[in-house]
């Protein structure tokens, strides 16, 4: 006679298919009533790396969101955690891929460190220094705030993304920081969006000098409440009447409940559908790109 109990694996698969239907069923909804309650926002906060574009590359509804910001007088910041451009570099960029926008819409985590270290500063005349690892966007924020390059005694090893990485940066850094210098990192992305898939960010180029010193870095960008006040500020917009619109589940959303922001995380980036059951929170709103808050 057959033996019709089920089997320890059976049960397993049993189990798994039962918590996945309760993770759908928590999964926000989002139906057209929500989305006008968006729409009704004065003021947006979005990231751009995965909601704008990936890399050189515009995604689908973005010239249609930008395009409703202006007609309908919102005010809008575009806020990345990325330090390798300037925001006039971002205004120029944006406007090779077809989109008119002044730099003083934009606010990176390059001037957020540079304001943050600033602020360090015992007094104006302080003869500050940093060595920096980065693109021409952090070196020019650090310069603009006060502080000059020295790769022999500096008071900060500052790290942002870099296309330019060696194991001679590595070293030195990992040096510097032994000796006393104090570690900043610009973001804690680990990994970003890209046109060929995902590319390391800050966070893994600055894991082997934390490695090999003990240190850990002090992370300035999103989600540091440090960096939205200062977004929040520059929007000029209250709270309560402000979105965050991002990709990433770990900075832009979280980023945005701590700030007491309403939060809208687009599938166009980092962060899938699935992906968002793997949190202890949820966003606002789920849409598959900026070009559904348009409609």
């Amino acid at each position: 006679m057959n033996d019709t109990r089920p089997t320890l694996t059976d049960m397993k698969k049993n189990l798994r298919d039962f918590a996945s239907g309760l993770l759908d069923m928590h999964t926000p909804e989002i139906v057209q009533d929500d989305v006008q309650k968006l729409r009704q926002k004065q003021g947006f906060i979005c990231d751009m790396d995965g909601v704008i574009y990936h890399g050189n590359k515009l995604l689908p509804g973005v010239l249609e969101f930008v395009d409703w910001l202006h007609k309908n007088d919102k005010r809008y910041l575009f806020l990345t955690n990325s330090s390798e451009r300037s925001p006039r570099e971002l205004a120029q960029k944006l406007g090779r891929l077809g989109l008119d926008v002044d730099e003083s819409h934009f606010y990176t985590s390059a001037l957020a460190t540079a304001a943050f270290l600033k602020s360090q500063l015992l007094s104006p005349n302080d003869n500050a220094s940093a060595y920096v690892i980065g693109e021409p966007g952090l070196f020019g924020a650090m310069y603009e705030a006060g502080y000059v390059m020295n790769e022999v005694n500096p008071e900060y090893v500052v790290v942002g993304e870099t296309h330019s990485y060696s194991y001679d940066k590595i070293e030195r850094a990992i040096r510097l920081v032994i000796d006393g210098a104090k570690l900043i990192a610009t973001n804690p992305d680990l990994t970003g969006p890209s046109e060929g898939g995902i590319s390391p960010a800050c966070r893994a180029l600055v894991a082997p000098i934390e490695l090999a010193t003990g240190k850990t870095a002090y992370y300035v960008g999103k989600p540091n409440p440090l960096m939205m006040r200062h977004a929040i500020k520059r929007l000029g917009v209250p709270a309560d009447k402000t979105a965050i619109v991002g990709d990433r589940m770990d900075t832009d959303i979280i980023a945005g409940i701590e700030s007491e922001l309403d939060t809208v995380l687009v599938l166009s980036g980092v962060t899938s559908r699935k992906g968002v059951d793997e949190f202890p929170y949820r966003p606002h709103y789920i849409l598959s790109g900026v070009g559904d808050i348009v409609g």
